[in-house]
C-alpha cells in the first residue's frame, strides 16, 4: 500500500450524512454563485429563483427529442410530454432525490412502437411499452436486492465509459442533420451558447443553452424560418386550457420480443447516467441503480398505461449539468411541474413545434458533444489503461459502432446503434478478458488503481481524488440503502 498525504476536509455535500426526505434541500453557499472546483449537489439548491431558471432551462434541453418520439410514431406530444413530467415526478420520489434526471421519450422505442402500430394500432404498441416498462421494473428490483456487485463486474470503468460516450456520440448525426436544415441558424446558436457560457459569469453564464436557444429562435424569426400558423390553429380548434389525450393499452404477448429487448439500451442508459452523476458529483451512487431502474420501469408502464411513450433518462440533460454545475434535485421537480402545465396547454404544444431544426442542432452540437466527453472522462478519472489490448478493443468498436450507428434486423426488430454498441461492449470485454485469462496472452484488463490496491473500494472517485489518492475504478460491491 502506498502512502498518501493526509486528506482534506471534504466538500460540504460529501459530508452531509443521507438525506430521507426528497424535498430537503440546503442553500448552496450564498445560494447566488458556485466557486470554481465545486458543484450544487443533488441535496442542495440554488435560490428559487435560479433554481426555477435552471430548472427551465431542462425543460428545453429536453423539448426535441422529447417532442421527436412522438411526432415520428404518430403519439400525442401534448400527452408525451405529461408522462415524461409525471414519470419524472416518480424517479425523484423512488431514488430519495438523490439520483439528479428528467425522464423523456426514448428513442430506442421508436421501431417497435411503428412494428406493433402497423399490427395492432396503437393500443397494441402501448401495451408492448408496458411489457418493456414491467420488465425494466424487474431487472431493478434484482438489482435492488441482490446489490450492484455483479453490475460492477458486468460494467467496470471500460465498459460504463464506453456505454456513455455511446450515448452522447450517436446522436452526432441528428444534430449534423438539424444543423444543416438551417446552417446559419444553428450556427448564431451555438456561437451564442459558447460566448455566453464564457464571457458571462454567475446565472447568466448558467443559463447559456437557454439563452442561446433564444436567440437561434429569434434569428430564425428574423430570417423567417418559423411558421406560426399551426398556433393559430390549434388555438381555434383546442382553446387556451385541455387535458392531453389518454388511451389505453391492449396486450397481445407476441409483442413480448419486439418491446422486451429494448430494456437492454434503457439499463445502459440508466446505470451510465447513475455513474456520469457520481462522478460529476463526487457522490457514490451505486446503491441507487437498482432504484433508478426501478423507476424508469414503473414511469415507463405508467406512461403505456395513458397513451405516452416510453422513458429513460435523458442524456441532454446530463449536458445541462455538466455545464451549468448543478446537480440539484430542485430543479428537476421545477422542470417536471413545468411539463405538466404546459402539456394542459394545447397552444404550447403547437409552439414547440414551431421550433426550427436549425435551433436544436446548434444546442444539440454542444449537448451532445458534451455527453460523449462524460464518458471519456469516466476513463479518464478511472485511469483505465488503454495499452492493454482488451481495454482498447472492446471501446474502439463500440465506438464505431455506436457513432456510425449499426444497425441489425432480426425479423421486425431492430437494434441500432446505442443497443448493438453496448452488447458489443460487453460481448467482446469479456470474451477477450476470459481469454487473456486463460491463455495468459495479456495482462488483466484492470484500471492501475485496482491493480495495485491503492484504493478502498468504498472511496467515491471525486473524494479520492480530491484526497490526493488514485480515484476508485470499482465502487462497493454491494452498497445498498434502505
Amino acid at each position: 500500500m502506498s502512502s498518501h498525504p493526509a486528506p482534506q476536509p471534504p466538500s460540504t455535500h460529501e459530508a452531509r450524512p443521507a438525506r430521507r426526505s426528497p424535498f430537503a434541500w440546503s442553500l448552496h453557499g450564498d445560494g447566488k454563485h458556485v466557486s470554481p472546483g465545486h458543484v450544487v449537489a443533488p441535496s442542495e439548491r440554488l435560490t428559487w429563483g435560479r433554481t426555477i431558471g435552471i430548472g427551465a432551462q431542462h425543460v428545453v434541453a429536453m423539448f426535441g427529442a422529447t417532442f421527436l418520439v412522438p411526432l415520428i410514431t404518430g403519439f400525442p406530444p401534448a400527452t408525451t410530454l405529461f408522462f415524461s413530467g409525471l414519470g419524472t415526478i416518480i424517479f425523484l420520489l423512488i431514488t430519495a432525490g438523490r439520483v439528479p434526471s428528467y425522464l423523456g421519450s426514448s428513442f430506442a422505442f421508436i421501431a417497435p412502437l411503428a412494428a406493433a402500430s402497423n399490427q395492432y394500432g396503437p393500443g397494441g404498441a402501448l401495451g408492448g411499452i408496458v411489457m418493456a416498462g414491467l420488465s425494466l421494473f424487474g431487472v431493478g428490483l434484482i438489482v435492488q436486492v441482490a446489490g450492484t456487485g455483479w453490475l460492477t463486474k458486468l460494467m467496470p470503468p471500460l465498459v460504463t465509459g464506453a456505454i456513455v460516450a455511446l450515448i452522447g456520440f450517436n446522436l452526432a448525426p441528428s444534430a449534423k442533420d438539424n444543423f444543416m436544415k438551417a446552417p446559419i441558424t444553428a450556427l448564431v446558436t451555438l456561437a451564442s451558447i459558447v460566448l455566453i457560457s464564457v464571457i458571462f459569469r454567475g446565472m447568466i453564464g448558467r443559463l447559456s443553452i437557454l439563452l442561446g436557444v433564444i436567440v437561434g429562435y429569434i434569428t430564425a424569426v428574423i430570417r423567417g424560418e418559423v411558421d406560426f400558423a399551426a398556433i393559430n390553429q390549434t388555438w381555434e380548434k383546442e382553446g387556451l386550457i385541455g387535458l392531453p389525450h389518454f388511451q389505453t393499452p391492449e396486450f397481445h404477448w407476441s409483442l413480448a420480443g419486439l418491446f422486451i429487448p429494448v430494456i437492454l439500451v434503457l439499463v445502459a442508459e440508466n446505470i451510465g447516467h447513475v455513474k456520469s452523476v457520481a462522478l460529476m458529483t463526487g457522490e457514490n451512487l451505486d446503491s441507487y441503480s437498482g432504484r433508478a431502474l426501478m423507476a424508469d420501469g414503473l414511469a415507463t408502464t405508467v406512461a403505456g398505461m395513458g397513451g405516452g411513450s416510453g422513458t429513460t433518462t435523458y442524456a441532454e440533460n446530463i449536458g445541462v449539468m455538466a455545464a451549468t454545475k448543478v446537480y440539484s434535485t430542485a430543479a428537476y421537480w421545477v422542470a417536471a411541474i413545468f411539463a405538466l402545465l404546459l402539456s394542459v396547454f394545447p397552444v404550447f404544444g403547437a409552439a414547440v413545434a414551431t421550433v426550427p431544426a436549425g435551433v436544436l442542432g446548434g444546442a444539440a452540437t454542444v449537448l451532445y458533444g458534451m455527453i460523449g466527453m462524460l464518458g471519456v472522462r469516466i476513463w479518464v478519472e478511472n485511469r483505465v489503461d488503454f495499452s492493454n489490448q482488451v481495454n482498447l478493443t472492446a471501446a474502439s468498436v463500440a465506438l464505431i459502432v455506436g457513432i456510425a450507428d449499426y444497425t441489425w434486423d432480426i425479423g421486425q426488430l431492430q437494434f441500432a446503434g446505442i443497443a448493438l454498441g453496448t452488447a458489443a461492449t460487453l460481448v467482446v470485454y469479456h470474451l477477450m478478458a476470459f481469454l487473456a485469462r486463460k491463455t495468459g496472452s495479456a495482462p488483466e484488463p484492470l484500471t492501475p488503481s485496482t491493480a495495485t490496491g491503492d484504493v478502498p473500494a468504498e472511496v467515491p472517485a471525486k473524494s479520492a481524488a480530491h484526497d490526493g489518492v488514485k480515484p476508485n475504478a470499482a465502487p462497493a460491491a454491494d452498497g445498498r440503502r434502505g
